[in-house]
């Protein structure tokens, strides 16, 4: 499992695009027929992928957690960006579509990964947190999502906000999760800027056209930084930056946060004047 530790805002001041992105960017998250992790010092959280093809993939159980199954003391968020799979938890079967997710409470010891067509597999994205309780198993599709539509057009921001994983729907430890899409004409996402200064928060892009990218701004307000993002990517956004993007096209992105407090609105705004 790949290691990635915090980095401070001092140490960020100072790097340049290919340290930034060595810290903060992941790339190559989806190889086919393959399971990867990563462990980042955030929240101690830990991301991934599942890409099964013919064969099933298990999620093992990395040495670095110490524990006897993965989600012994752990849960786990799951989003399926391919085709359509399933997911085995324990021997109950979760039918995921495009765009649908899971949530697997602790305590759950075999989840095993499978794709209905090796020729079009499902892309399972993965993120997990420590969890204190046990919660259930749940299902938590696109259609059951709470759904909010936001933005303006003068603005170029509107957009479309699912709640997947959240209070509101079920209990979870710490995880609260969703996914946003940008309407065609839209480009800025989370505008106005914001910090999350009691939860870290993951970002997958996806759905953007191949030739398209990115560009997701980061760190404090008065020392701005920026990492160029390409579809399934993942950018890693510790609790003392702020995080806004534009794309050269429409796009979506999965959002994915954990810390000690679940309230959506909890968020401190940076005003543009302060850039």
């Amino acid at each position: 499992m790949e290691q990635r530790e915090l980095v401070d805002p001092v140490r960020a001041a100072t790097m340049n695009a290919a340290e930034l992105r060595a810290a903060f960017l992941v790339e190559d998250l989806f190889p086919r027929g393959e399971l990867k992790l990563l462990h980042w010092a955030g929240e101690r959280t830990i991301l991934g992928s599942a890409v099964p093809l013919e064969a099933p993939l298990a999620l093992g159980t990395p040495e670095e957690i110490r524990a006897p199954y993965f989600c012994a003391r752990r849960e786990l968020g799951v989003f399926n960006l391919g085709g359509a799979g399933r997911v085995m938890v324990d021997g109950a079967a979760y039918a995921l579509g495009p765009r649908d997710g899971l949530y697997v409470g602790r305590g759950s010891q075999d989840v095993l990964f499978t794709s209905d067509d090796p020729g079009s597999p499902a892309l399972f994205y993965l993120v997990s947190h420590p969890c204190h309780a046990q919660h259930p198993t749940r299902l938590a599709t696109q259609a059951g999502a709470e759904t909010l539509r936001l933005g303006e057009p003068a603005r170029a921001n509107v957009r479309t906000l699912r709640r997947y994983i959240h209070p509101g729907a079920f209990p979870t430890g710490q995880l609260v999760a969703g996914v946003t899409d940008l309407d065609t004409g839209s480009v800025w996402n989370t505008m106005p800027p914001h910090r999350h200064a009691r939860r870290t928060e993951v970002y997958l892009y996806f759905d953007l056209d191949p030739d398209s990218v990115v560009f997701h701004f980061m760190g404090e307000p008065g020392e701005t930084r920026h990492l160029v993002v390409r579809s399934l990517q993942v950018v890693l956004s510790p609790s003392w930056s702020m995080h806004f993007a534009a794309a050269t096209s429409r796009y979506a992105f999965v959002w994915a946060m954990g810390g000690e407090n679940q309230e959506f609105d909890d968020m401190q705004g940076v005003p543009l004047g302060a850039l």
